[in-house]
């Protein structure tokens, strides 16, 4: 996988390797998130833990942390990629992830070596990078206008790689630029590969 950078990166993981031969969906939220879309965001993930698609992100706003304590609540496969190196331990926060890694179901992966142990507008930018590239659908739940999020969702409509958003007035631009409504989404096709 090439991060935005054309650098090809080493992936280190905790947990479950196999998860990475899993079709992946990819999660995004920006960090503030108009309240309407909150609500659909966690019925959406309900959906997710429901239909069982391996979902993939980097669980950093507070819109995709509430995601993963949701899809944790499951048997299904997650994926979370971090923007520093790996943790000593298996955090306990924002959730409790020891369990998860323990039943093979969560694998925390890294594209930077343990020195980097802040996360910063670029690594985190490197991480969403790998990230879509290793799903085979996008899902933003929304990006803010002028944000590197909608920046990369630009990016990633332009290459051809499937997006999809809700049809929301705050994410008008995505729509505009070729993202499809979450609405037209077969969850369960996404968790077969298909898109």
């Amino acid at each position: 996988m090439k991060p935005e950078s054309g650098k090809a990166r080493e992936l280190h993981t905790t947990g479950n390797a196999d998860i990475l031969n899993c079709p992946k969906t990819a999660l995004f939220c920006s960090v503030k998130c108009p309240g309407k879309l909150i609500l659909d965001t966690y019925d959406l993930a309900k959906r997710f833990r429901e239909e069982g698609p391996t979902v993939i992100s980097g669980f950093h706003s507070p819109m995709e942390q509430e995601c993963l304590r949701i899809l944790l609540r499951s048997s299904n496969s997650v994926i979370w990629c971090l923007a520093r190196g790996m943790y000593r331990r298996i955090p306990a926060k924002p959730v409790d992830c020891r369990a998860a890694v323990a039943e093979g179901r969560l694998l925390i992966i890294s594209p930077f070596s343990d020195k980097r142990q802040q996360v910063e507008a670029k690594t985190a930018m490197i991480r969403n990078r790998v990230v879509a590239d290793m799903a085979a659908a996008v899902i933003v739940a929304h990006a803010a206008p002028g944000s590197k999020m909608e920046s990369l969702c630009h990016e990633l409509i332009a290459a051809g790689k499937p997006v999809y958003t809700f049809d929301h007035p705050a994410n008008v631009a995505l729509l505009q630029a070729g993202a499809r409504p979450i609405q037209d989404l077969d969850i369960v096709a996404l968790a077969r590969g298909a898109r």
